[in-house]
């Protein structure tokens, strides 16, 4: 049990801290957008390759929060019809979701892997190389994944306790 909570930590520490550097991006992504509107708007001239550099800032802080989204329950819960039921059906109904969740991340992360390390395309602007992008991917669906086996690990105590 000891190795559970001590690997839970880790878990959630790895996902705070690449949510965090996920969250660093969206500061020069504002300040792109921001000076690419106005650079637009009033000198007829819009920054080359904005909107390439803040599709890929999104894609890094998009991918990179989702363990952590799902650590702090961030995402579209329907809560309000489970509540009527008793908490042994709650935790059978969690099991079931997450387990479905898991097949779908497990299937992401496959294939995301494969997709990146056989990508050799290059950005078109800037010519940036997509295979850092799509190995993304497969990290934040890995991170999401250990979350949810946390949250499977959480639902199953609880419907043992039940």
């Amino acid at each position: 049990m000891a190795f559970l909570v001590k690997s839970k930590r880790i878990i959630q520490r790895v996902n705070i801290l690449v949510c965090s550097i996920g969250m660093y991006l969206l500061i020069p992504m504002m300040i792109i957008t921001t000076t690419d509107v106005m650079a637009r708007a009033f000198l007829a001239r819009p920054i080359t390759s904005s909107i390439e550099l803040s599709e890929y800032m999104l894609a890094v802080l998009i991918l990179l929060g989702l363990g952590y989204t799902e650590q702090v329950k961030g995402n579209v819960k329907v809560g309000f019809v489970l509540e009527k039921f008793s908490p042994r059906f709650q935790a059978v109904t969690d099991i079931v979701t997450i387990l479905l969740s898991l097949f779908i991340i497990f299937i992401l992360v496959w294939q995301g892997w494969l997709l990146a390390i056989k990508e050799t395309t290059v950005s078109f602007m800037l010519r940036i190389p997509q295979t850092p992008f799509r190995l993304l991917v497969s990290i934040g669906g890995f991170l999401l994944g250990l979350e949810l086996i946390i949250d499977l690990i959480n639902a199953c105590n609880k419907l043992k306790r039940s």
